[in-house]
């Protein structure tokens, strides 16, 4: 599994008197293939997994993955970690499904034949085959979760970093998803409320505060969250 590092990082948004302090002395060795994600909204978890890939750099302190600083080495951590949001219309970006499949492979510099290829595999994979020329914005909301899956997986990264991926679906395709998830063989790092996805995880981590507050498996964990919530 990847190694992921945080040493020293704290994150402040904004400058002078209206600056916001949203994470603080973050000290980290993520080499589990399950790490869970947990806290109350603006405990600073979100923040936290866009630090993963460079989306967000440290205001203090260092992110590295694999040796890898996402503040230098930015576009290589982005190959090795994707990304999927909470909302999937924030990352697709093509007019049609097979296109939004295809978007990350050819900026890889792919030839057109393993794009197809690797296109469709990926499509039949996530049971979107018969999607492939429907505009990708009209699909359901657990077939565009599938999509936004499908377009990072298909570029094979090495750490999945998932923000609240089931917040904005129903029962059913929420278990869709968990169940594409816990397939992977990736190393993932999954933030949720929803608490029942974290059966089987190694480790999960419950902030508070822009902090790590608790650490361990997740029965304790969510013990501890729960706690702290009541």
């Amino acid at each position: 599994m990847p190694l992921i590092e945080l040493a020293g990082v704290d994150h402040t948004y904004g400058l002078g008197p209206s600056a916001r302090v949203v994470l603080r002395g973050l000290d980290l060795r993520l080499g589990e293939q399950r790490v869970g994600v947990i806290g109350a909204n603006g405990s600073g978890k979100s923040t936290f997994a866009r630090l993963l890939n460079g989306l967000v750099l440290p205001t203090e302190g260092t992110v590295t993955v694999d040796g890898l600083d996402t503040r230098a080495d930015g576009r290589a951590v982005r190959r090795k970690v994707g990304f999927v949001f909470t909302d999937p219309d924030a990352q697709i970006v093509m007019p049609t499904v097979a296109e939004d499949v295809a978007f990350g492979l050819r900026r890889r510099g792919l030839d057109r034949r393993e794009v197809d290829q690797r296109v469709a595999a990926a499509l039949a994979a996530y049971g979107l085959a018969d999607h492939r020329d429907h505009p990708a914005h009209l699909l359901s909301g657990g077939q565009k979760q599938l999509l936004a899956l499908a377009s990072v997986l298909v570029t094979e990264p090495e750490v999945l970093v998932l923000d609240e991926p089931t917040t904005l679906l129903d029962l059913a395709n929420s278990r869709r998803i968990a169940d594409v998830v816990d397939a992977l063989p990736q190393q993932v790092v999954l933030v949720t409320h929803s608490l029942d996805l974290l059966a089987g995880f190694d480790r999960v981590l419950v902030f508070d505060d822009g902090a790590v507050i608790f650490d361990g498996v997740p029965g304790d964990a969510i013990a501890h969250y729960r706690k702290l919530v009541t």
